[in-house]
C-alpha cells in the first residue's frame, strides 16, 4: 500500500488564515471530484472559517471524559473506516486528551498516512520544536504544544501562509480572530508589531531552508554544476594567518544582509605540507566561524586558486571573501597571487571580495609555484644543479680549461639549465639561467671581471642564452604538469569506467565497492552511513577497514548523498579535485545498497508468492481430492448404518473394503501434505547413517500390489549414507507413482547399481513417459502430468520424494526409459566403509 501524502499550511503567526486556506483547498478538491472529508477542524467561532465548513463532509468526533469534563478529539478509527482520499486535520501539534490512542495529533496523522490516506494539516511556526527557545525569547511565552521539525520537513508540500504585521493587527482589531473582549490584551502582548515581525522572519527563513534542500536534491539529481544564486553562500578563504578572523567576521556581516545567508570557511593545504597554517590559529578560527553559525572545511590542493574555485562551485557559493595579499611588493615577481588569480578565473557567477586587514603587505614566505607534483627530492636536486652547478662549472672552465670558447661555455651552461628544469621544474631552471648568465658575463665575456660587455655580438649571445633557457624550462615544466594532469585524468577515467561496468554487470557487493574506495584513495576505513530522519541516529549500512566512523562528524572526509546517507572516510584529507570521483563512488554505493535491498525484497516476495501458490493449490486439493475419499467413507458408513436395507455379508464386506481403501487414500494424501509442509518450513532433520538398500526398498513396497513391482537389488552393493525413514518414503512415492502410470501387464522395475562413490536406485515404468520440457515441472508441488484422474492424488508425491532425497544429500532426476516410459534415478552417497556382502563360493578340498 502506497503511503499517503502530507500537505502542510505553515502559518507565520496565529490568525494569518492557514485554516481558511486549508478549507478553500478542500472545496477546490471536492469540486474536482476528490473524496475529501473533515477529520478535525476547529473554527474557534470565527465566522469566516465556520462558513467554509459548510458543504464538506465531517467525521463525527470522539468524546472522551477527563477529570469530570467531556472533551472531543478526532476519531481516528472512524476516519480509517471511512477511508477517504483526503482528510483535513487541523492543528498538527495538538496534544490529545489522556486516554486517546496517541499522545499527539501528529502521531494520529502518521497512522492515516501509513494507511494510504492523504492529509492536509496546519501548523504555526512557533510550534516547531527547534524554535521553542527562540519564540520564548521573542514573545515571553513558552509553547507547550510542539511538533518535531522532522515531521514537518517530511511533508510532501509545505505552503507558507503569511501576512504583514500591520494587516494582521487590523484583522485582529476587526474581530476576525478573537472576540472583542480579548482584542486589546492580544494587541498589547503577543500581537505586538515586533513579535509578529520576528515570527514572520522565522517562518520565512525556515521555509527558505526547506526550499534550499529541494534545490540541492534537484542539482544533485540533474548534475547541475553551474552556480545558481538562489541564496547567498559566502566562502571565506583562510590561510591560517591571523587575518582569518577579520575575514570571517566580514563574511558573517555580508551573510546577515541577505536572508538565509550562509558562511563556509575553507582552509586549503598543500599535499606536501608546505606553507601550512598555524594549527592553533586554525582551531581558533574554526571555533569563531561555528559560533557565528557557519561551517569549517579543510581540503587539500596544490593549486590553491583552482581548489578554492572548485570548492565554491561545488557548494553553489555566490561570493568569495579573500584577504589582501600579505606579500611584499618584490614578491609579486613570482606570480599575481591567489586573490588576483581567483578574481580573474571566477567568471560571472562568483563575486570576489578582497578585504584589507592589518597583516596586508607585511610579507610572508616565498610562494610555492604552480608546478607539477615533482616531489621534494627532485626539487632539491633541481636547485642544487641550477645554482651550485653553474658555480662548479665556472671553477672547472676557468681553472682547468680556460680556452674552451664563449660559444661552448654558453652550451655547457645551457645544459645545466635544461638539467635543472628536468629535475626541479620552472623556478630552479630560471634561477640557473640567471646565475649562468651572470657568471658568463663576469668570467667569460670580454672585458672579464666586469658586467660590461664590449662586443655587441656577445650581448646578443647572452640574451639568446637567457631566452633559450627560459623557453626550455617553461616547456619542460608545462610538459610535466600536462603529464600529471593526463595521468590524473586517466586514473579518473579508469575509475569511472569501473563504476559504469559494475552498474552494467549488476554487481551488488557493497563491501567490494567500499574496499575499492579505500584502495583508490588510500584510506584507513570507509563506511556508508544512513539514518531514517534528520533527528535519528546514524547507522552503518556497510564498512571496510579498522575502526570505521559511526557518524560523519568523526570522519576526515565525508561525502553526503541525499538527506539521510553519507560516505565517511578516515585516514587523510582529500584534495578538492578528488571529491568529484568520491561523489561518483558515493552515488554508486547507494545504488548498490538499494539494489541489494531490492533483491532481498524480491526474494522475500518470491518466497511469499510461492507460499501463496502452494496454499492456493492446497485449498484446491482439500476442496476436491481430500473430499473424494471422505465422501466415499461417509457414503459407505451411512449405508451400513441404514435400517431400510438388509445388507448381505458380501455387500457389507465390499462397503468395509471401500471404507478401508478411502481411509488409506486419505492417510496417504495427508501424509504427503504433512511432508510437504515440513519441507517448506525447513523442519526436516534427517538422521544419516549407513544402511543397506535391500533392507529399505522391500519395506517401501507395502502399499502396492505384489505382482506390480520387480526388484533387482544386488547383495553386493555398498552401504549408503541416508536416513532410513526418509528413503523409505522416497521409494514408496516413486513406486506408487510408477505403478499408477504403468500398464497392468508390465510390472515396475526397481533396480540398483554402484557407480564409483555413489549408488543409483532406478524406478523404471513403461507408461506414457514425460517430454523433456516437463521433466522438471513434475517435481513441483501440486503438479500432475497428462490425463491422470483427479482422484489420483494431489500431485505431491514426486515433490516430497525430491525434497527428502536432497535432504539426505542425494539427487532425484527423471530420464526416458528406452522403449518408452519414465525412469526415476535416485543417486545416493556411498558410506565411508564400502561394506560388501560376502558372495558364496565353492572351496576345493585338498
Amino acid at each position: 500500500m502506497a503511503r499517503g501524502k502530507l500537505r502542510i499550511y505553515l502559518g507565520a503567526a496565529p490568525g494569518v488564515g492557514k485554516t481558511y486556506a486549508m478549507l478553500s483547498e478542500a472545496h477546490r478538491r471536492v469540486e474536482r471530484g476528490t473524496d475529501c472529508v473533515v477529520a478535525f477542524v476547529e473554527h474557534h467561532n470565527r465566522p469566516r472559517t465556520e462558513v467554509m465548513l459548510r458543504g464538506l463532509e465531517e467525521i463525527p468526533r470522539k468524546e472522551l471524559e477527563y477529570r469530570g469534563s467531556v472533551f472531543t478529539e478526532m476519531d481516528i478509527d472512524a476516519v480509517l473506516a471511512r477511508r477517504p482520499q483526503v482528510a483535513l486535520v487541523d492543528e498538527l501539534p495538538h496534544t490529545n486528551i489522556p486516554g486517546s490512542r496517541n499522545a499527539k495529533r501528529w502521531q494520529d496523522v502518521e497512522e492515516l498516512l501509513a494507511a494510504g490516506i492523504d492529509v492536509v494539516s496546519t501548523v504555526n511556526i512557533q510550534h516547531l520544536e527547534s524554535l521553542g527557545d527562540v519564540v520564548e525569547s521573542i514573545t515571553g511565552i513558552r509553547q507547550q504544544e510542539t511538533v518535531p521539525d522532522e515531521v514537518v520537513r517530511r511533508a510532501d508540500q509545505i505552503e507558507l501562509v503569511d501576512m504583514s504585521p500591520q494587516a494582521l493587527r487590523r484583522r485582529m482589531a476587526h474581530g476576525n480572530i478573537y472576540k472583542s473582549d480579548k482584542v486589546d490584551a492580544a494587541l498589547s502582548n503577543y500581537f505586538r508589531p515586533g513579535n509578529l515581525t520576528a515570527l514572520r522572519e522565522l517562518a520565512l527563513l525556515w521555509v527558505a531552508d526547506r526550499v534550499d534542500e529541494y534545490l540541492n536534491e534537484y542539482r544533485s539529481e540533474h548534475r547541475v554544476s553551474k552556480i545558481w544564486g538562489s541564496r547567498e553562500r559566502i566562502v571565506v578563504g583562510l590561510t591560517g594567518g591571523p587575518e582569518g578572523r577579520t575575514l570571517i567576521r566580514r563574511a558573517a556581516r555580508l551573510a546577515e544582509k541577505g536572508a538565509g545567508g550562509e558562511v563556509l570557511a575553507v582552509y586549503i593545504s598543500r599535499s606536501d605540507g608546505l606553507t601550512s597554517g598555524s594549527p592553533k590559529e586554525l582551531a581558533v578560527q574554526r571555533t569563531l566561524v561555528e559560533d557565528l553559525g557557519g561551517t569549517f572545511h579543510h581540503v587539500v590542493g596544490d593549486d590553491i586558486p583552482a581548489s578554492l574555485l572548485d570548492f565554491a562551485r561545488g557548494v553553489n557559493a555566490t561570493q568569495i571573501v579573500l584577504g589582501v595579499s600579505r606579500r611584499k611588493p618584490w614578491q609579486y615577481v613570482f606570480g599575481p597571487g591567489v586573490g588576483a588569480t581567483v578574481a580573474r578565473e571566477s567568471g560571472p557567477d562568483l563575486d570576489v571580495h578582497l578585504i584589507t586587514h592589518a597583516e596586508a603587505g607585511k610579507g610572508r614566505g616565498l610562494p610555492v609555484p604552480r608546478t607539477a607534483r615533482l616531489g621534494r627530492v627532485r626539487i632539491i636536486w633541481g636547485w642544487l644543479v641550477g645554482v651550485l652547478g653553474p658555480a662548479l662549472l665556472t671553477f672547472f672552465l676557468t681553472g682547468l680549461s680556460p680556452e674552451v670558447g664563449l660559444a661552448n661555455d654558453m652550451l655547457l651552461f645551457l645544459a645545466l639549465t635544461v638539467a635543472a628544469a628536468l629535475l626541479g621544474g620552472l623556478v630552479p631552471s630560471l634561477a640557473s639561467a640567471v646565475v649562468g648568465s651572470l657568471l658568463l658575463n663576469w668570467f667569460f665575456t670580454p672585458p672579464v671581471h666586469t658586467l660590461t660587455i664590449a662586443d655587441p655580438k656577445n650581448i646578443v649571445a647572452i640574451v639568446i642564452f637567457v631566452g633559450v633557457a627560459v623557453s626550455v624550462a617553461s616547456v619542460v615544466d608545462l610538459a610535466a604538469r600536462r603529464t600529471h594532469q593526463a595521468a590524473r585524468l586517466r586514473a579518473e577515467s579508469e575509475i569511472l569506467s569501473f563504476l559504469a561496468g559494475s552498474v552494467l554487470r549488476g554487481e551488488t557487493s557493497l563491501e567490494a565497492l567500499l574496499e575499492r574506495v579505500r584502495e583508490t584513495f588510500g584510506m584507513e576505513s570507509v563506511a556508508l552511513l544512513e539514518r531514517e530522519s534528520e533527528v535519528a541516529p546514524w547507522t552503518c549500512a556497510g564498512s571496510v577497514g579498522p575502526r570505521p566512523c559511526r557518524c560523519p562528524e568523526d570522519a576526515d572526509v565525508d561525502m553526503p548523498v541525499g538527506d539521510h546517507m553519507a560516505l565517511a572516510l578516515t585516514g587523510r584529507v582529500l584534495p578538492a579535485e578528488d571529491r568529484r570521483v568520491l561523489a561518483a563512488f558515493a552515488a554508486q554505493a547507494v545504488v548498490v545498497l538499494d539494489r541489494r535491498r531490492l533483491q532481498e525484497e524480491a526474494e522475500q516476495a518470491r518466497t511469499l508468492a510461492e507460499g501463496n501458490r502452494i496454499r492456493t493449490a492446497l485449498l484446491a486439493a482439500v476442496s476436491h481430492d481430500l473430499r473424494t475419499p471422505l465422501a466415499g467413507i461417509k457414503a459407505s458408513v451411512s449405508s451400513l448404518r441404514s435400517d431400510d436395507v438388509e445388507w448381505s455379508d458380501q455387500d457389507r464386506a465390499e462397503l468395509l473394503e471401500a471404507i478401508e481403501e478411502g481411509a488409506d487414500r486419505l492417510d496417504h494424501v495427508v501424509g504427503n501434505l504433512l511432508d510437504m509442509s515440513r519441507l517448506q518450513t525447513g523442519t526436516v532433520t534427517p538422521i544419516v547413517r549407513e544402511i543397506d538398500l535391500d533392507e529399505v526398498v522391500p519395506m517401501a513396497l507395502g502399499g502396492v500390489p505384489e505382482d506390480s513391482v520387480e526388484l533387482d537389488i544386488p547383495e553386493t552393493l555398498p552401504m549408503v549414507l541416508v536416513d532410513k525413514g526418509l528413503l523409505e518414503r522416497v521409494v514408496a512415492n516413486l513406486v506408487e507413482n510408477a505403478v499408477k502410470y504403468s500398464p497392468q501387464d508390465q510390472p515396475v522395475l526397481v533396480s540398483a547399481s554402484a557407480l564409483g562413490d555413489r549408488v543409483e536406485l532406478r524406478v523404471v515404468d513403461r507408461g506414457p513417459g514425460v517430454p523433456d520440457e516437463g521433466k522438471e515441472r513434475i517435481f513441483e508441488p501440486f503438479q500432475r502430468y497428462g490425463d491422470a484422474p483427479r482422484g489420483a492424488g494431489v500431485g505431491l508425491g514426486l515433490a516430497v520424494a525430491r525434497g527428502f532425497t536432497e535432504a539426505v544429500g542425494g539427487t532425484l532426476n527423471a530420464e526416458d526409459t528406452p522403449g518408452g516410459g519414465l525412469t526415476m534415478v535416485v543417486t545416493l552417497r556411498v558410506g565411508e566403509e564400502r561394506a560388501v556382502r560376502p558372495v558364496p563360493s565353492t572351496i576345493a578340498m585338498t
